[in-house]
């Protein structure tokens, strides 16, 4: 079962719901993915239903989605389904954005009145001024972090937004207390510095953040809407001799209907033609180029396109039953699952925010008992900064939306893989092993020569044997009959029939014995072929396989069948031998016809296994495994299925009804090979991302929470809330961005792909996203801090004491117009302050033996008075003059 989650933000959050529904009796089985947002259980369900399931995710704190209203989840279309689903993210997305762009408005307008140098109005009154925006932005787009750390803590668990709550709560609170009580700050030495700018910010770079993810993750996601658009939204349902055609909606439409498809029209469901014919192009399903005819009693696909012609057909899938709704439902498990790579992320985002929450604690302890001065503030702006740049946010994203991304690509080039584990482990592939039939060749046998003993007539040789095989369902055994009806033979009664697997067929026709498969059966039941041996090497030779017919105990014949050689399977085996894989194959024909497959591909003659049974095909894939090489099963999906399962990656080839194969992990919906090798370089490109953004997530966190600690500040680097708040929005963005490059990523069948370079310089070339991102990261930030750097740099530096009740030195002069950074420092045993009448923001508080810092722009010449404003100072001669020069 899959259920919508709703307010899930951070890998914390994952790990959270997983576990409590792994606690719930009659689980399984329980992933959850964030980019998708979906949780995915396998359970009991005489054990636990859908109410204990959600009662678990609601018990960790979180909520179902709501239903869609209306009608149920059934009854819509894909495409009702996949427009509310737009719906419902568009909505989203642009609360987001208005909640974001309102904030950082607010932030913007706070930083530029408390940031701008002015000498005009009191830090005090733009402190008063600030307030109320301030808060209505804590506690209005703000509410969502507190909602959440509230879900969360209730049930004592912490996640990214508890770190968000935290931290911004903790500015916007301390601000509050210098704001409404400036005089208690002001004795304590403190400047009356608040930060609803930082408060206002962070919130509003978070949401902006979390407006990209959605924006992101919708991107991500579209191979799915893409798919499901092209499914039609009506079908012209015919009503019988002499009725007009009514077009009805897809809902409408039931197995059995007859539908007429117009030149142009698309096929709107799956089914049978009856009457008429046409070409259909298949390419957007499929991935094949050419249209492929259609006639009574072939099957059509919904979806497909009709070119010329126009014909009837009868409804046999319609709904969640057709191809193209199998595929999507394929797709959406494939993005909602989880790779083994992922497991890494999991365990440290488990303890991340508890430990995140320590580190700050310490932190805000270490300078407050051990730092410079002013300690208060630097502890402070330290605790917000680390809670606020710690990212379980990009861990929680690093696999998901690569996924996403890579299984969406896959699908729009036909290749469909069933999970996060068999894209991941398709890219450590060394060995790709290949069944013959239905996949190097086209799995459509025809007979191209009948040879018969003793002078006997031909047509009677295939009358008996057709006869007896259309009770085979054997490939081989349909290319008899598919022969034998072209000359309308092989209708006569049969009786007892047995099929000996990987030999062949024995029965009775018309009271006669009548054996048809392998020298090999031939042999087992004691019927000498000498006097055919040398036409059937003769015909084998080519590439054909042998059918040896054998009535009442003497060999009557045999049949050359070819299954001709796909065109595109030498290019393919090509391209998997370029990207460093072996290819074999392994085949139940004699070794002479898999001998002339392999040559005609051009796989190496020592990498063939001939004569295999289907039931030791999986101990072949077992001996190939030897040395820890990772192997692919290639095969039709049906007689292959035990070879599949015990490959490391089955992939099944089939058509797109077909696309379900349970034993295989990856599915190409086109019959082209070239989607073997397009499948491995896709897993390559997918799991390369997912390594980066691993690297990335886990760097950043391990890089800037120590700077945000304040390691850097004896060296003058320090990352102040603003820029930590930024910093963890972009680790997000940015591990989102670099997976959506995966949808330039051509997964084509028919495009030539160069084999992928190795080495460091390789890995940093194809890594060269985040490095940029990495290199302009620092470089802005680099930026900003040398800008205020130069700024000090280029400023009158002016130094005063306050010693014995005096201010030294007692006059400053200064230039209008100019920076001046004002060092006040207090070597008295009481408190002091340094504060020039007249002039707002240019004052300065120190306790004893404190230091404090000011930077001022005066703009207005003239003399001005300084005092110090503690009761009884001035008139004890703490006074001076401070000229400020034209």
């Amino acid at each position: 079962m899959s259920l919508p989650v709703a307010g899930m933000t951070c890998a914390s959050c994952v790990n959270r719901i997983e576990r409590f529904l792994k606690k719930t009796p009659g689980v399984e089985t329980a992933t959850v993915n964030l980019a998708t947002e979906v949780a995915t259980i396998r359970y009991l369900p005489d054990i636990a239903g859908r109410a204990e399931l959600a009662g678990a995710i609601e018990a960790a704190g979180y909520e179902l989605k709501p239903a869609p209203p209306g009608e149920s989840t059934a009854t819509r279309s894909l495409r009702e389904a996949a427009e509310a689903d737009a719906a419902e993210r568009t909505a989203h997305a642009n609360r987001l954005l208005l909640e974001a762009s309102v904030s950082i408005a607010v932030a913007v307008v706070i930083m530029t009145a408390m940031f701008w140098p002015q000498t005009n109005i009191a830090m005090t009154d733009i402190n008063r001024l600030a307030l109320i925006p301030a808060t209505f932005i804590q506690l209005w787009a703000g509410r969502r972090f507190y909602a959440a750390a509230w879900r969360a803590g209730r049930h004592g668990g912490m996640t990214m937004d508890t770190l968000v709550a935290v931290g911004t709560t903790t500015a916007w609170a301390y601000s509050v207390v210098v704001t409404l009580f400036p005089e208690a700050i002001h004795e304590a030495g403190l400047h009356p510095e608040t930060y609803f700018d930082s408060s206002t910010i962070i919130i509003g770079l978070i949401l902006l953040g979390r407006w990209l993810e959605a924006r992101a993750k919708t991107q991500a996601a579209g191979a799915i809407r893409r798919l499901i658009g092209l499914q039609a939204t009506s079908a012209r349902l015919v009503r019988g001799p002499g009725a007009a055609d009514e077009v009805v909606g897809l809902e409408q439409v039931r197995p059995g209907d007859l539908l007429r498809v117009r030149p142009g029209d698309k096929v709107p469901v799956d089914g049978v033609v009856t009457d008429g014919s046409s070409a259909v192009d298949e390419a957007m399903l499929t991935g094949e180029a050419m249209p492929v005819a259609k006639g009574p009693g072939d099957e059509v696909i919904g979806a497909t396109i009709n070119t010329t012609g126009s014909f009837v057909f009868r409804a046999t899938r319609v709904g969640a039953d057709t191809a193209l709704a199998r595929i999507v439902a394929l797709v959406e498990h494939a993005q909602g699952s989880k790779a083994p790579i992922q497991r890494l992320a999991d365990r440290v985002s488990e303890i991340f925010v508890p430990a995140v929450l320590l580190v700050a604690v310490a932190t805000f302890a270490a300078w407050l008992l051990f730092g410079a001065e002013p300690r208060l503030t630097l502890a402070l702006t330290a605790f917000i900064g680390v809670v606020i740049v710690a990212c379980p946010c990009a861990m929680g994203l690093a696999t998901p939306t690569a996924i996403m991304a890579g299984t969406g690509r896959g699908a729009e080039a036909g290749i469909l893989f069933r999970g996060g584990e068999a894209l991941e482990m398709a890219h450590r592939v060394s060995v790709v092993a290949f069944d013959k039939t239905g996949t190097l060749t086209t799995g459509r046998p025809v007979v191209e020569a009948i040879e018969t003993a003793d002078g006997s007539d031909p047509a009677e040789l295939l009358d008996l044997a057709a006869s007896l095989e259309r009770g085979s369902e054997h490939p081989l055994g349909a290319a008899i009959v598919a022969r034998a009806n072209r000359d309308e033979l092989g209708f006569r009664a049969s009786t007892g029939f047995e099929a000996i697997a990987g030999r062949g067929i024995a029965g009775s026709v018309d009271g006669r014995s009548v054996v048809v498969g392998t020298a090999a059966l031939m042999a087992e039941r004691g019927i000498a072929t000498g006097a055919l041996d040398a036409t059937a090497s003769a015909l084998s030779g080519n590439g054909r396989t042998i059918a040896w017919v054998a009535v009442d105990g003497r060999a009557a014949g045999i049949l050359a069948i070819a299954d001709p050689i796909r065109p595109e399977a030498p290019s393919a085996v090509r391209e998997l031998e370029r990207a460093g894989i072996e290819v074999w194959l392994i085949s139940g024909d004699s070794r002479s016809t898999a001998d002339a497959v392999a040559a005609a591909v051009g796989i190496d003659p020592t990498r063939v296994m001939a004569e295999v049974l289907p039931g030791d095909k999986a101990a072949a894939i077992e001996r190939l495994q030897a040395d820890g090489r990772v192997v692919a099963m290639v095969g039709d999906g049906i007689n292959d299925a035990p070879a599949l399962a015990r490959a490391d990656v089955g992939i099944a080839i089939g058509s797109g009804a077909d696309v379900a194969v349970e034993a295989a992990g990856i599915t190409l919906v086109g019959g082209d090979p070239r989607g073997v090798p397009a499948a491995i370089a896709l897993s390559r490109a997918t799991m390369t991302t997912v390594r980066e953004n691993l690297f990335w997530a886990f760097a950043y966190n391990i890089l800037l929470i120590p700077v945000a600690m304040g390691v850097l500040v004896p060296v003058g680097l320090a990352l102040n809330p603003a820029l930590a708040a930024a910093a963890m929005a972009l680790s997000s963005v940015a591990v989102v961005t670099n997976s959506l490059r995966l949808r330039r990523f051509d997964a084509r069948p028919a495009t030539v792909r160069s084999a992928p370079a190795r080495g460091p310089l390789a890995r940093l070339r194809r890594s060269w996203y985040l490095v940029g991102v990495a290199v302009v990261s620092l470089g802005l930030a680099g930026t900003t801090m040398a800008a205020d750097r130069a700024i000090d740099a280029g400023a009158t530096q002016v130094a005063i004491t306050a010693r014995n009740v005096r201010f030294e030195p007692a006059e400053i002069r200064v230039r209008s117009g100019e920076f001046v950074v004002i060092r006040f420092t207090n070597a008295d045993e009481v408190f002091h302050d340094w504060n020039v009448e007249g002039l707002a923001n240019v004052d300065a508080g120190a306790r004893p033996g404190q230091t404090q810092q000011i930077r001022a722009r005066l703009d207005r010449p003239g003399t001005y008075r300084i005092v110090c404003t503690v009761e009884g100072h001035a008139a004890a001669g703490m006074v001076g003059i401070l000229i400020v020069e034209p």
